[in-house]
């Protein structure tokens, strides 16, 4: 159908009753229309495009047949949930989604009251989904819970444990299976595996459910299929794993067939089971290049982005993934793991280099932890790139597994400090909270790629504690792998101005803005001290006791929360020596930081250069 000449269907959808109002047999052109609509604002804006195209038509579906807001739908990660914002409402929001004041790129319980569960990192969706089930029938309400999950979030252990309970409890309960083959990249592990092999041999599940619709009425007959279903299974088909965990398997169902998965959904929602409804998709369906190449698609700039980086500069992430290789080329026992995020942590060309050392576990986060911890006690030296805000998931693996036994695992963690469009889900600002606790550990943020160049080397060369390793989603000066090292003491601080009365102490990311707000103090007529505090644990007593001797004002400037970072290390060490300074801190608020660019966002938390220079010039007075 030709939608430019076909009366515009999606124009009157302005929320999900809408879409009832539609015969079936216009179903298809409001998905044409919705995908289309999709690939022209996403294009401009920026978003996880390929994922939300291969879930157009189970979106469609699941609103025609169930009752929303009553019915309840709750998205994993939320990449996919593009149609569903559309269709409830936030067709025109969608114009502003990730862009700052706009709508979120995830679902936000805050935004809408279709979007029931937030959500931003994988494999939660089958836990909160029953949960609501729980409370729902403790109410005595009876409406109907949907779940959908990705093929790629059952690589996470919290996906497992939720069908494990469900299984269990036996309330009435949707799990959507959305099994397209990918995660971000490609799916890896024996997972994905088994679902092919479910794909592949269907016939099993065909003749289940025929004879089952065939003897409806007929109890006895029911009861015999019953006692008979291992041998039928076995002669059939492998075994169905997601029965023999208490949910009922249907599927596979072509996921792009809207007539198929309305008529699944209205046999299914006759039934008071937990049940696994296993459905086939294309991610970045309707577009060649995206289902060409998904993981290019999975998320796009759009034209609409800030200015492009000058063409001297570097993105961390290529710098780690230039620097890994030259270390892993030195030193033979380096290996290097990532959680199903090889393109994003700048791994691929390792992999490629180094195929037999590369390994990637799927989303599953304190398995790569706890891994790693396992490959160091086994004689190699791990290194674990992940997200800043993926490694909050690991946490008690990182305390547990790695530092209380003193294992040399290194950890690259990338996007720490805020993010920009995808939002308080993805900023890496609490990283150093939770990592300056922990005991016999280094906890450093490099200043450029020169620095995370050497930083990395330094970190191989410990061998009884882990290193942590922070920097931005952000480009910095191009690395130069033929330059000599000049790897740091660990705990070592750099000064890189001399000046007096005035310190100002930063790290990482801002270090750069430090330098800018120096030249207009300098400009003012102040001649300020700055110091490159690189490691925030251990850090440099002796230099701190020097600047307190000679300098009336420290202020410290740091991109992350303001708890448990340089500001605490730098109160604290002169609280335990009883002699405190004038002290004023520049952080990130104590509180959710929105979605937009980093510029804005920048600005919005008061981080930006002019307000810091603004800001200091009022303290001095």
């Amino acid at each position: 159908m030709n939608v430019s000449n076909a009366k515009k269907l999606l124009e009157g959808i302005s929320q999900p009753a809408d879409i009832k109002k539609l015969t079936q047999a216009q179903l298809p052109q409001l998905a044409e229309e919705l995908r289309q609509y999709i690939i022209d604002v996403v294009s401009e804006t920026g978003g996880h495009l390929a994922p939300s195209l291969g879930t157009v038509e189970l979106t469609i579906a699941l609103l025609y047949v169930y009752d929303l807001p009553d019915d309840k739908i709750v998205w994993d990660v939320g990449h996919q949930a593009y149609p569903f914002k559309v269709l409830t409402g936030r067709r025109e929001a969608l114009k502003s989604i990730r862009r700052f004041g706009g709508i979120s790129g995830f679902p936000k319980r805050s935004e809408s009251p279709y979007d029931v569960v937030g959500v931003g990192h994988a494999s939660t969706s089958i836990s909160a989904g029953l949960g609501i089930a729980v409370a729902e029938s403790l109410r005595n309400f009876h409406n109907h819970i949907i779940a959908v999950i990705g093929d790629g979030a059952l690589t996470g252990g919290l996906a497992w444990e939720g069908m494990n309970n469900a299984g269990n409890l036996k309330k009435q309960l949707l799990l959507i299976l959305n099994d397209n083959e990918m995660s971000i990249s490609k799916n890896v592990g024996s997972i994905p595996k088994y679902l092919n092999r479910i794909v592949t041999t269907p016939f099993y599940n065909k003749v289940k459910d025929d004879l089952w619709d065939l003897t409806e009425n007929r109890k006895f007959l029911r009861r015999f299929l019953q006692n008979i279903k291992e041998s039928l299974k076995t002669l059939l088909s492998r075994p169905v794993m997601f029965d023999e965990l208490g949910l009922r398997y249907i599927g596979p169902v072509n996921g792009h067939s809207i007539p198929d998965l309305i008529r699944t959904l209205k046999r299914i929602k006759k039934l008071n089971q937990p049940i696994l409804l296993h459905i086939l998709t294309k991610k970045g369906k309707g577009l060649k290049a995206a289902e060409e190449n998904p993981t290019k698609y999975h998320g796009i700039k759009g034209n609409g982005c800030t200015a492009k980086a000058p063409c001297e500069s570097i993105s961390y992430t290529e710098v780690f993934g230039k620097s890994i290789i030259e270390l892993a080329k030195i030193h033979p026992d380096v290996v290097a793991i990532s959680a199903a995020m090889a393109d994003g942590t700048g791994l691929v060309d390792f992999s490629r280099h180094f195929p037999e050392r590369f390994y990637d576990v799927g989303i599953a986060e304190a398995h790569a932890v706890t891994f790693a911890s396992g490959l160091a006690i086994g004689g190699l030296r791990p290194v674990v790139a992940v997200y800043s805000t993926f490694m909050q998931r690991a946490v008690d693996s990182v305390i547990h597994d790695v530092v209380l036994q003193k294992l040399p695992v290194i950890f690259c963690m990338d996007r720490a400090g805020l993010v920009g469009e995808d939002g308080p889900t993805h900023h890496g600002v609490f990283d150093l909270s939770f990592l300056s606790m922990l005991p016999n550990a280094v906890v450093c943020a490099p200043k450029d790629g020169n620095e995370l160049r050497n930083l990395l080397h330094m970190a191989y060369a410990i061998r009884d504690k882990a290193v942590f390793i922070r920097y931005p989603r952000a480009n910095t000066h191009l690395l130069n792998i033929s330059e000599p090292l000049d790897i740091p003491l660990p705990g070592s601080w750099e000064i890189l101005r001399q000046g007096k009365r005035i310190a100002l102490l930063a790290y990482g990311s801002m270090v750069e803005s430090a330098r800018i707000v120096c030249d207009g103090l300098e400009a003012n007529g102040h001649h300020p001290t700055l110091i490159n505090a690189r490691f925030i644990k251990p850090y440099d007593a002796a230099l701190l006791d020097r600047l307190k001797a000679d300098h009336e004002l420290l202020i410290t400037i740091e991109e992350a929360a303001p708890r448990g970072g340089l500001r605490d290390t730098v109160l604290q060490h002169f609280q335990n020596a009883g002699n405190t300074p004038r002290i004023h801190s520049f952080s990130l608020p104590d509180d959710f930081v929105p979605h937009g660019s980093r510029e804005e966002l920048m600005k919005e938390v008061h981080l930006d250069a002019a307000y810091l220079l603004e800001s200091i010039l009022d303290l001095i007075k």
